[in-house]
Formats: C-alpha cells, sequence, structure tokens
C-alpha cells in the first residue's frame, strides 16, 4: 500500500500547525449545515481538529465524528465543548458508525483526499448506508482548473530563511486526475518530507459517485452562501439526497 492511502498521514505530519490564522471562516458552512440538521445527530468525515463542528455543536445540534488521526482528536478534545463530541478514530471510507443521520457532511476538498482505488466510491456507499431515508450528505471541494496542471510537474518556494528552505513539488497524472505533492523542508539538522496525494474529479464525475450508491443530486452552490453555481465557479457545494 502506498503512504498517501494511509488515512492518518495527513493528521500526523500537519496537527501540529493546522489550527493557524488563514483556514476559511467556518461561520458560512455552519449556517449552511444548520439549516439541513434536521435537529440532528450529524455526523462530519475527516472532523479534523473541529473547525466546523465545534461551531455547529454550539448551536445546540449534536455532532458525531470520524478521524484517522488521533492527533487530530487530540487537538479537538482538547478545546473548550471538544470533549462532549464522540469520535470514532477510523478511516473515513469505512463509515464506521451506525446512524440513522440526517446529515452527513465532508468538507474542505477532503472527499479528494482518498486516492486508493475504490476508495471515493466506498465512502459514498458506507455514507448511504448510514443516512436516515431523505438524509443529506454534503460536500465542499474544488473544481479543478486544467490550467493548474498544464504541465506535469511544478515546483514552489514556499519559505527561505537563515537556516532552513521549504518547497514544494507537485507531478500531476492528468489522465488518472492524480497528484503527488511533497512539501520538502531542508535544515542544518536534515530534511524533512511531508507528502500529500489527491484523486481529484469534476462535479458530475462526483454525481456519478453518488448515483451509484443510491443518492441523488438535489443542489449545488458555487458557496456556502449558496451564489449560483456556473462556468466559471472555482468550488462548489453540492447536497446529495437518500433515494
Amino acid at each position: 500500500m502506498s503512504v498517501l492511502d494511509d488515512p492518518g498521514l495527513f493528521g500526523r505530519q500537519w496537527a501540529a500547525t493546522y489550527d493557524q490564522p488563514g483556514n476559511p471562516d467556518p461561520a458560512p458552512a455552519v449556517e449552511f449545515l444548520a439549516g439541513l440538521a434536521a435537529g440532528g445527530p450529524v455526523l462530519e468525515l475527516a472532523i479534523g481538529s473541529g473547525r466546523v463542528a465545534l461551531p455547529l455543536a454550539a448551536r445546540g445540534i449534536a455532532v458525531e465524528g470520524i478521524e484517522a488521526s488521533p492527533e487530530m482528536v487530540a487537538l479537538l478534545h482538547a478545546k473548550p465543548g471538544g470533549e462532549a463530541i464522540p469520535v470514532v478514530v477510523g478511516d473515513l471510507t469505512d463509515v464506521g458508525v451506525t446512524g440513522p443521520y440526517p446529515l452527513v457532511y465532508l468538507v474542505f476538498n477532503t472527499l479528494f483526499n482518498l486516492t486508493g482505488e475504490g476508495r471515493q466510491e466506498d465512502c459514498f456507499r458506507n455514507v448511504a448506508r448510514v443516512l436516515a431515508p431523505g438524509g443529506a450528505f454534503v460536500i465542499e471541494a474544488f473544481v479543478p482548473d486544467p490550467a493548474d496542471f498544464d504541465q506535469n510537474e511544478q515546483v514552489q518556494v514556499r519559505s527561505v530563511t537563515e537556516n532552513s528552505a521549504t518547497i514544494r513539488l507537485h507531478q500531476y497524472d492528468r489522465e488518472a486526475q492524480t497528484f503527488v505533492r511533497q512539501t520538502i523542508t531542508f535544515t542544518n539538522g536534515g530534511v524533512q518530507l511531508k507528502p500529500f496525494g489527491m484523486h481529484y474529479r469534476w462535479p458530475e464525475q462526483i454525481d456519478e459517485l453518488a448515483a451509484q450508491a443510491g443518492l441523488r443530486l438535489e443542489a449545488r452552490y458555487a458557496t456556502w452562501q449558496r451564489e449560483p453555481f456556473g462556468p466559471d465557479s472555482t468550488d462548489h457545494v453540492s447536497v446529495y439526497r437518500k433515494v
């Protein structure tokens, strides 16, 4: 198995610096999701450090989570209100809970982190299993832009100081719709590698995954504020319903 298929890899690498300025404001997502919660309980896949879950729970909605990284769960449970949110430590493709839930959600492009063969399909199938009849599955993801990977490789300089240098490398497989990213930090003490991979899909391809699992697209927006989705939209928030 590729190291990129390890569901806990991201959290182990990034938990120490994950909660930092620059992460998206959760308020619009929380407002959107609260309107679909139907009293709860709701389930967040890859709940992470609780960026969305905590303010959603603060509105009186029972939130549960699945997270592959114990390091991320520790961050969540250390925050005010975090201990009250039950989290299953496991792979989000397994969806190791029983439900039923009126709402399951997966934000911030995390669907694309499932790079192994059939893992995105497994995720949809298992979400459908735990959704209540008529329940909603909400996904937030970027819309791939071919201009971002018009070359097979990219090199970016992330930071340079007197004591270190960090570069980020991307290698794309456009036919497979995947990329591998390597963040490399050089210091006097050695070299640190932080690999990361994605299997990106266009919205209509995600619709196909949903349909195969018995979910139908109910609505698609360009933002959490329900701005209309169009040809120039760079992101989408899609709502699927259990048939």
